[in-house]
């Protein structure tokens, strides 16, 4: 009876013992979720270090490790985990500017039969208190001690028949008074500073007054205004202001509309293959007014370092074509390539349509061979 309960002591060890040792590579960590609990944004990065076993009976490769957002920061053990040893994956994470709940999944792939686990990390940050640079991020230059919230005045959208104001919130960081004054200023432009003069620490802002009667140029505009303090002016010290001017169609009637102008284009994207450095490529976008009154281009723009030539015609009556050129001089630029013009009309449908003109540009060697294989 005692050699029966020994022979089966025996069995179910060793049968645990193979449950335990699994066929190949097999990781085993020792936990997959972790909760930070409360943290400081101030306190800066937390780590945690997940820790796993190769309970498996072969090599163990942790391949890579992805997490689902940048704030966290995973390494781990790179080298081959032989059966028994141990490991870890690491979780390091930002808490700067990202207050309140997280939930982050760190993607670990490796060579065991499963493939990929996912672990988590989660928490709270508390929010530091915020000081004047966070409130007034920019700086006019190293010499001035004017802060802003922004350097980029951005009217957004103004209206041709609009007046439109907004506000540039700033702050005097320096011992002594501030009067701010600007130069350079476009005509449609008025900027004033409330109060006229700022004291050491006080907070004020600059009133910008936009009138898109008197700006006469059409879609994204903007223009770079210089700042004075005390009469003084750096090379850095200027303010950027934009805005994108449109026409105003939103009290048009449905009547109105039925008779407007209609911009209708043959094709609004033109490919043209390939081409090398040295070759220039012309190319005509044509389009008719399918409308019932006349057609208007206010302007045509271009972002891609094409030269775009203006059309035959500006005002195109109903049922009449025209037609601009586009010439794209490839320069240095090598690789594919996909280049926007952008045509303002008195279409109140299609006010701004965006054309396009994509290819490849190759290198004379690759040009030469290509010719050389064709022959």
């Amino acid at each position: 009876m005692k050699r029966l309960f020994i022979s089966v002591v025996f069995v179910l060890i060793s049968i645990s013992f193979l449950n335990a040792q699994q066929k190949g590579a097999f990781i085993s960590f020792e936990k997959e979720i972790h909760d930070f609990g409360k943290i400081k944004e101030s306190d800066g990065k937390v780590e945690y270090k997940f820790l796993f076993t190769n309970t498996g009976n072969s090599p163990l490769i942790i391949n890579n490790v992805k997490a689902s957002c940048g704030c966290t920061s995973p390494t781990w053990t790179e080298k081959p985990i032989m059966p028994g040893q141990e490991g870890n994956v690491s979780a390091v994470f930002d808490p700067r500017n990202r207050p309140g709940n997280f939930n982050k999944s760190i993607y670990v792939e490796t060579n065991t039969e499963k493939g990929k686990i996912v672990l988590r990390i989660a928490g709270e940050v508390q929010a530091r208190e915020k000081t004047i640079k966070d409130y007034y991020p920019k700086q006019l230059s190293q010499l001035s001690e004017l802060r802003l919230e922004t350097n980029h005045f951005a009217f957004v959208t103004v209206y041709s028949n609009q007046i439109k104001k907004d506000t540039l919130k700033i702050y005097n960081s320096s011992d002594s008074d501030m009067e701010i004054t600007f130069g350079k200023v476009p005509g449609y432009l008025n900027l004033e500073t409330k109060p006229a003069v700022l004291k050491p620490g006080e907070k004020g802002y600059v009133l910008g007054t936009y009138d898109g009667a008197k700006v006469n140029d059409w879609g994204f505009v903007t223009s770079r205004v210089k700042v004075f303090i005390n009469g003084e002016s750096d090379d850095k010290d200027y303010i950027t202001i934009s805005a994108k001017v449109e026409e105003n169609f939103s009290n048009l009637t449905e009547k109105e509309i039925a008779n407007a102008p209609k911009i209708v284009f043959e094709e609004i994207s033109y490919n043209f293959g390939k081409i090398g450095s040295k070759d220039k490529i012309k190319h005509d976008f044509k389009f008719k007014n399918e409308g019932k009154s006349d057609l208007t281009i206010r302007k045509i723009r271009s972002t891609c370092g094409c030269t775009t030539v203006a059309p035959e015609k500006t005002v195109i009556k109903p049922g009449e074509s025209s037609s601009f050129k586009v010439i794209f001089n490839p320069g240095s630029r090598k690789g594919m390539q996909n280049k926007s013009i952008y045509v303002i009309s008195n279409d109140p449908k299609k006010s701004n349509i965006r054309l396009t003109i994509k290819g490849e540009i190759i290198t004379d060697q690759k040009q030469n061979a290509n010719r050389k294989y064709s022959e």
